[in-house]
């Protein structure tokens, strides 16, 4: 029997108030389950590029069940926009959902319970990635689609410049970069940025942090547990000492500093190539790519930073053939194949990984043909995750708080005791019931 988590909290919870916006596409059929054996129009919301095609190859093999893909924005406004046309009963059937989203939506009743629908995909998946769509429950609420292991990215031919070996521990990454700036004090191994909060989250994901879990009928939030802890007193020393800078990513200065060998290293994600190729455009096959350091030698895990999955909503009056296009997406070989080359995404499925456009190393790393077969690799070892339902304030304090001590280098703590006493409150003010 699943015990859907907005069932679980359902009656001490009121609904996160993420403001309205104006519904600009139509809700779900009209008709119900009764009539899934006849012709089903199925909407799809999603934001990433071309998926309008992918769906076109679907509706050739299924004119019973015709996809329509609606283009919308990413983020926290397609949240909002889910929410608010859930109350209003018009929600499409399907949704391009991030992992983080899916608690925020999960209980304000937006997203439906597919296990049964959709369970026997499970093993096509990493552990950890599955894991988050289930919330630590039996429920599933999506099926993943694109996923962002994390990764370390490293100029290979300033590390033999200076003699610097790549670091297998995170010990050993904070003595590369003070190395690294005894040789050369223009240059640092990489910068902590604070304007992205997902970098952060993935590196304490890796170290096994449980942000939001939940105890019985009440959600506990524990942003500032010891795996997080140790991952912030890590970085704000480096950053407290000028071992690494403390300089946002993203910006023309950082892009500069990638391009110009000031930065000579980076803690990313798979989709990091696509990045450095605008950034740093003259670099081109002089980065190599290796697991993220660990935090005790011999240990094998990493983070996730980004990712996507396909949920249908409560909404939607054709569940089963709602599921049935999700496991296709995001488990079919022709449409995989088609997500990455149309939509450019890093699937989350297990097989596909190293096959079709990804049998070959991105252009960029051209020097480094195994590519895709170690990201594979690492992409098998993600840890689990546990989201809430307002990441979105936590992401917002991160910025502000950490944002604010990286600038004056001052150290991490205080900074990680500010998020988790916002993140609580804003639990508490939405009519949450918070564990102590």
């Amino acid at each position: 029997m699943h015990h859907p988590l907005n069932r679980r909290i359902a009656a001490t919870v009121t609904a996160v108030a993420l403001g309205a916006t104006a519904l600009t596409a139509c809700g779900a059929s009209d008709s119900d389950d009764a009539a899934e054996s006849g012709p089903v129009s199925l909407t799809y919301w999603a934001w990433a590029p071309g998926m309008d095609k992918v769906a076109d190859l679907w509706n050739k093999k299924n004119p019973d069940i015709k996809v329509t893909v609606q283009k919308q924005a990413s983020g926290d406004d397609l949240v909002t926009k889910i929410i608010t046309a859930s109350k209003a009963k018009q929600a499409p059937d399907l949704v391009q959902a991030e992992y983080q989203a899916l608690p925020t939506l999960v209980s304000n009743d937006a997203l439906a319970d597919i296990a049964d629908e959709v369970g026997d995909a499970e093993d096509e998946f990493a552990p950890g990635v599955w894991q988050q769509t289930t919330l630590g429950t039996d429920a599933v609420y999506a099926v993943p689609q694109d996923s962002g292991p994390m990764m370390f990215f490293y100029r290979e031919d300033l590390f033999e410049q200076y003699g610097l070996d790549v670091p297998e521990t995170w010990e050993e990454f904070g003595d590369t970069a003070r190395a690294l700036k005894k040789q050369a004090p223009d240059r640092s191994l990489t910068t902590f940025s604070a304007n992205d909060s997902g970098l952060f989250a993935g590196l304490a994901q890796q170290a096994g942090a449980k942000w939001w879990t939940i105890d019985g009928d009440k959600w506990k939030v524990d942003i500032n547990d010891e795996p997080t802890a140790k991952v912030a007193e890590f970085w704000g020393g480096l950053v407290e000492e000028g071992a690494v800078d403390n300089q946002p990513m993203y910006t023309p200065a950082w892009n500069k500093a990638l391009n110009t060998g000031k930065q000579i290293a980076w803690v990313s994600a798979v989709w990091a190539p696509g990045t450095l190729t605008t950034a740093a455009p003259d670099t081109k096959g002089k980065w190599a790519m290796a697991p993220l350091p660990q935090w005790s030698k011999g240990d094998n895990a990493t983070g996730s930073w980004g990712g996507s999955t396909t949920a249908v909503t409560t909404d939607s009056r054709h569940k089963a053939a709602a599921a049935k296009f999700a496991t296709w997406l995001n488990t079919d070989p022709e449409a995989l194949a088609a997500l990455v080359k149309e939509s450019g995404i890093y699937p989350a499925a297990t097989a596909a990984q190293t096959s079709g456009a990804l049998a070959q190393a991105p252009a960029f790393f051209s020097n480094q043909p195994e590519f895709y077969t170690q990201a594979a690799e690492i992409a098998h070892t993600t840890a689990p995750a546990a989201w809430g339902p307002n990441v979105n304030v936590a992401y917002s304090a991160f910025k502000n708080k950490f944002g604010q001590a990286a600038k004056k280098k001052s150290g991490f703590g205080t900074a990680l005791t500010g998020v988790q006493e916002a993140t609580v409150a804003d639990l508490k003010k939405q009519g949450f019931e918070v564990a102590p």
